[in-house]
């Protein structure tokens, strides 16, 4: 586990399979995860299982967002953070993060969550950069990001279509400080 002081981060456990068909499936959330059709539960725990792989085997990871409570591990799971993409040649792997339980937005818990996962691929993945893909009408994960120290790097024209209108995507980078707190 990753413990900040709201949150920490954990690894994936079967019970996470019914709370991602609830995210996973919400077509809410659909722009800005790239989803074009809803996941089978079957598809999710295939998901799951490939979760337990190591970092350098799947090249990826998601870790539960979870409220620290007195007893670990009993805190409500509000949302996922994510590594894709993880290049260990090159040192660099893509991040998204969804604090799903609407109720649990904006309190601050998504910075947390991305702060602790950068540090963690910083000081113990030995990561070189993270980059991200946002819609640049998602205003609030570019606000996110940003206050994170990542800083634009390129905007994609028409890259993503939803709902038959064309989006930009900006992407955004932060590449490792030579000094991590």
């Amino acid at each position: 586990m990753i413990r900040g002081n709201s949150i920490l981060l954990r690894a994936l456990e079967p019970r996470d399979v019914d709370l991602m068909m609830i995210y996973e499936n919400d077509p809410e959330v659909w722009p800005v995860s790239g989803t074009l059709a809803p996941y089978s539960r079957y598809t999710l725990e295939q998901y799951y299982a490939n979760a337990t792989q190591d970092i350098y085997a799947a090249r990826q990871l998601r870790l539960a967002i979870e409220l620290i409570t007195e007893l670990p591990g009993s805190g409500d799971t509000i949302g996922y953070i994510d590594l894709f993409d993880f290049d260990a040649q090159h040192r660099r792997a893509g991040i998204g993060i969804l604090i799903g339980d609407v109720k649990q937005r904006q309190k601050g818990f998504a910075a947390e969550a991305l702060s602790l996962l950068v540090k963690h691929c910083f000081n113990t993945l030995n990561l070189h950069q993270l980059y991200c893909h946002i819609d640049n009408r998602n205003e609030r994960s570019l606000r996110l990001f940003s206050k994170a120290g990542f800083r634009t790097c390129g905007v994609m024209r028409d890259w993503i279509v939803y709902n038959g209108e064309w989006h930009n995507v900006s992407v955004m980078q932060l590449i490792r400080p030579k000094v991590i707190v």
